[in-house]
C-alpha cells in the first residue's frame, strides 16, 4: 500500500505541475504576436500537454489502485465525507484537463480563445482545487 501511495503522489504532483504551467502557457501564447512565437507556444503546449497527460493517467491508475487497496482493507472507508468530496475535485480537475486540452487544441488550430485576463482567472483554479485536496485528505473535515 505504500508504493502505492507513494507512486500515486509522484505522479499527482507531476499531473499539477503541468496543470499549473500549461494554462500560464496559454496567456502568454495569447499575449504573442509574431508567427515564430506561435509556432514555438503550440510545440511547448503539445509537449507539455503529452507529459500531463500521463501523468494524470498514472496518478488516476494509482489512486485508483489506492482506493481499492483501502475499500478491501477498511470497511468504512467508502462511507467517509471527506473521500467523497476528494473524488469530486478530482473529476473537477479531469474536466480542467480536458478543458485545457481543447484550448491548446484551439490555439493550434487558430481558433478563438478567450483573453488573457480569462486565462489568469483560469491559471488559479488547480492552486485551488489543489489546497481543497490536501485539506480534505490530511484534515479531513467531513
Amino acid at each position: 500500500m505504500l508504493w502505492l501511495k507513494t507512486f500515486h503522489i509522484v505522479f499527482v504532483v507531476a499531473w499539477f505541475a503541468g496543470l499549473f504551467y500549461l494554462p500560464r502557457l496559454f496567456i502568454y501564447h495569447r499575449e504573442t504576436n509574431d508567427e515564430e512565437g506561435h509556432a514555438r507556444f503550440v510545440v511547448m503546449e503539445r509537449r507539455l500537454l503529452g507529459i500531463t497527460n500521463i501523468a494524470g493517467a498514472l496518478a488516476l491508475a494509482f489512486g485508483l489502485a489506492l482506493l481499492w487497496w483501502w475499500l478491501e482493507h477498511a470497511p468504512g472507508y467508502a462511507r467517509q465525507g471527506w473521500l467523497h468530496a476528494k473524488l469530486a475535485l478530482v473529476l473537477l480537475l479531469l474536466v480542467y484537463h480536458g478543458w485545457c486540452a481543447r484550448l491548446a487544441r484551439a490555439f493550434r488550430e487558430r481558433r478563438p480563445v478567450p483573453g488573457s485576463t480569462w486565462l489568469r482567472w483560469f491559471n488559479e483554479v488547480p492552486a485551488l482545487v489543489l489546497i481543497a485536496i490536501v485539506v480534505l485528505v490530511v484534515v479531513r473535515p467531513l
